[in-house]
């Protein structure tokens, strides 16, 4: 048998995007690997029906691994991290889910993979005309939440500074749960009214929000003409901002600003941007960063592939050097949209969270 070349699994974010099936035997060898492969998945093979480095050739075999997103709540974090890094591999930092189906799942985030993010990120932002050297304003999760990390390296990167407002998804979304929605809008009142201070007092000119923080802000008429005058791109994140009320932003709220979105999550461990130069009346598309991270939208129960512009859930598969997670079925629903050519799957649009995950209410709270 040869090997793929391992040089696949690091060419710059700026060149071309190796071919997929190639790319993918190399990360085969990669992960599992004896000297290069993590403890996790090394001991994981042991339980597969099948050797991921001879069998695992093309992406549709991608579907022959279980699910694992559950285990990751319990497995020591340094078991995640491949042995090919060595002894002291450059973590970024270690970040958890939102907790929206239970425990906790946990990442590693190694620095080639968070500048790779960002590289092609930036170039994103910058198809879609966001001003470079801007000071950012982000309303946005701290603490375990990886958006925090890669909000703070995007302002310095793409921008000049990075103005936060903290955010608690998980304390909103106990509040729901416990019935207690006046108290929930009580406290996403108190961070829009944090991000005011900023925002009359500092030159901002990028706004990360949440779609649902978005909503509300855009009910004040003072932030609304305050973001107006001030602010020349807002960045949303997070998962539902449904087509009708995108075009109203837009076209009517903010139509002097440019409107982003940006689809992501922990366990995907990545993010993918919205399409450049839709209309103001097309579904918001999002392209994966393939082949690193690939989407399939899929029927649940058998996990095959929907019809394009059919709405099924979001099956995600990421494979890089630092983090392998395939076959991981996504809480969230989206229209089946062809991907760019030479990117394998699907790309996604018009996302939606699902009623019930994992046998949990998905309560998405500010997201």
């Amino acid at each position: 048998m040869t090997l793929a070349t391992p040089d696949l699994l690091d060419l710059p974010a700026d060149t071309r995007p190796p071919d997929p099936d190639a790319y993918l035997r190399a990360a085969m060898d990669w992960h599992f690997g004896p000297d290069t492969g993590s403890r996790y998945w090394l001991e994981r093979a042991r339980t597969l029906d099948f050797d991921p480095r001879t069998d695992i050739r093309t992406h549709a075999d991608l579907a022959r691994f279980p699910n694992v997103a559950a285990e990751l709540r319990d497995v020591p974090a340094e078991d995640l991290i491949p042995r090919g890094y060595g002894e002291q591999p450059d973590v970024i930092g270690i970040f958890e889910s939102g907790g929206t189906t239970g425990a906790p799942k946990r990442v590693v985030l190694l620095r080639d993979w968070m500048e790779r993010m960002l590289a092609v990120s930036n170039a994103n932002l910058d198809a879609h005309g966001f001003p470079r050297g801007a000071n950012w304003l982000g309303i946005v999760p701290g603490g375990p939440h990886i958006v925090g990390e890669f909000f703070r390296r995007s302002a310095a990167t793409h921008g000049r500074h990075g103005f936060t407002v903290d955010l608690d998804p998980r304390w909103v979304k106990k509040l729901i749960a416990q019935g207690r929605g006046q108290d929930a809008g009580t406290y996403a009142e108190h961070v829009l009214d944090q991000a005011e201070f900023v925002l009359r007092t500092q030159d901002i000119g990028v706004l990360t929000i949440t779609p649902a923080l978005l909503e509300r802000l855009a009910r004040r008429e003072d932030l609304v003409e305050l973001v107006n005058r001030k602010v020349r791109a807002i960045r949303w994140g997070g998962t539902q901002l449904d087509p009708d009320t995108r075009h109203l932003y837009r076209t009517e709220v903010f139509p002097g600003t440019v409107l982003c979105g940006n689809y992501g999550s922990t366990m995907i461990l990545g993010m993918a941007g919205e399409r450049p130069g839709l209309a103001d009346d097309d579904p918001c598309v999002f392209d994966p960063l393939g082949p690193y991270v690939t989407f399939q939208v899929v029927d649940p129960g058998s996990r095959r592939p929907v019809p394009y512009g059919e709405r099924g859930q979001v099956l995600v598969h990421h494979v890089s050097k630092s983090f392998l997670l395939p076959n991981n079925l996504e809480r969230d629903l989206a229209t089946r949209i062809e991907a760019p050519d030479g990117v394998p799957g699907d790309a996604v649009a018009d996302i939606a969270p699902v009623a019930a995950f994992e046998d949990e209410a998905v309560i998405e709270g500010v997201y």
